[in-house]
């Protein structure tokens, strides 16, 4: 694929400066408003994944492999896709590389003490709704510590990539320290099983800003999601309670993903990097 123009970002959108915040992600991020000004991201590339899939060999239905450092990243940055491909027959297996434990690192509230249990319950429920059939595979790699089991969980990948013709994987540029491993391990994997890897931004729409040299935009193109899709996506990300809610009135309960941040996965259509 050529690289594609962009158009300049539009007018008050917030610019990166020469001194990046410590942590971007806990920084104020770029709000969805300074997205939907941008004509950059309804000019990338259409990409169809019926028809765009690579193919399965003669005799057995195409079979994908999706890997979320966390769950929920599956469903924020893939669920309408998810939902077009489930419909259409396709094979899904998920992996969640941690159970996403340690959201909450400050919680004194009860449900903070059974996070693994009460996050692997909603995203269940979210791929319900999604209306997914899904193999779910759980690695249990402690969260925060993907890169310290890097090695390992490319192993894994690897291994279950054996009978798949595609893996799609969080962005190994998302600036958040697990997104980012898992999507190296699973590129590691790709490479290793001579299967293609797709990956797919989550944090990235918090800390970059319209046009931003720091994401492969010659890479990316657009999923658009039919109504019955994006109404699924919309209602899987209400399942994840643990995250879009508080988990009390403490310190440390603080939703992880306000209705600001969600905004970006609300969209009509779904951004990857091929």
């Amino acid at each position: 694929m050529t690289d594609h123009p962009f158009p300049p970002s539009p007018a008050g959108a917030t610019r990166p400066t020469g001194s990046a915040p410590a942590d971007p992600i806990r920084a104020a991020g770029t709000p969805e408003r300074d997205w939907q000004a941008w004509p950059g991201l309804r000019a990338l590339p259409a990409l169809d994944p019926l028809t765009e899939l690579p193919p399965a060999p003669p005799g057995r239905p195409r079979r994908i492999l999706i890997v979320a450092a966390h769950p929920d990243d599956e469903v924020l940055g893939l669920g309408g896709t998810i939902a077009v491909l489930a419909a259409a027959g396709v094979r899904l297996r998920l992996v969640s590389v941690t159970y996403g434990e340690a959201s909450h690192p400050h919680s004194r509230a009860p449900v903070a003490r059974d996070l693994a249990a009460v996050r692997t319950r909603e995203l269940h429920q979210a791929l319900g709704r999604l209306g997914a059939d899904v193999q779910s595979v759980a690695l249990g790699v402690p969260d925060g510590g993907v890169a310290r089991n890097e090695r390992i969980v490319t192993g894994e990948l690897a291994e279950l990539l054996t009978d798949c013709d595609l893996c799609v994987a969080p962005f190994s540029g998302d600036l958040h320290p697990d997104h980012e491993a898992a999507g190296r391990a699973a590129l590691a994997a790709g490479r290793a099983r001579e299967v293609p890897v797709w990956e797919y931004p989550v944090w990235a729409w918090h800390w970059a800003v319209p046009g931003d040299a720091r994401l492969p935009w010659h890479r990316a193109v657009r999923v658009a999601l039919p109504p019955a899709a994006r109404d699924r996506k919309r209602t899987a990300l209400e399942c994840f309670r643990s995250q879009v809610r508080p988990l009390g009135d403490g310190p440390g309960d603080e939703a992880i993903l306000p209705p600001a941040e969600l905004a970006h996965f609300r969209r009509d259509f779904e951004v990857l990097w091929r």
